[in-house]
């Protein structure tokens, strides 16, 4: 049996609502932390968690 570990948060690094096992693989989940209240898209792949960077939204010219 697999043992499953709380995902932690990116940014302020405590535990989220998220439950993942050992041979879990999640790509670009919008993960939310209730705590600092952030959402981070985020790849999970064998416990190991790496956040996505989006550029940002570029404005439009007229």
């Amino acid at each position: 049996m697999n043992e499953a570990s709380w995902i932690s948060c990116p940014v302020c690094h405590k535990k989220t609502r998220i439950k993942i096992r050992r041979d879990t693989i999640i790509s670009r989940l919008p993960l939310y932390c209730p705590k600092c209240k952030q959402e981070t898209l985020v790849n999970i792949a064998n416990t190991k968690l790496t956040i996505i960077e989006e550029p940002a939204a570029k404005t439009q010219s007229r």
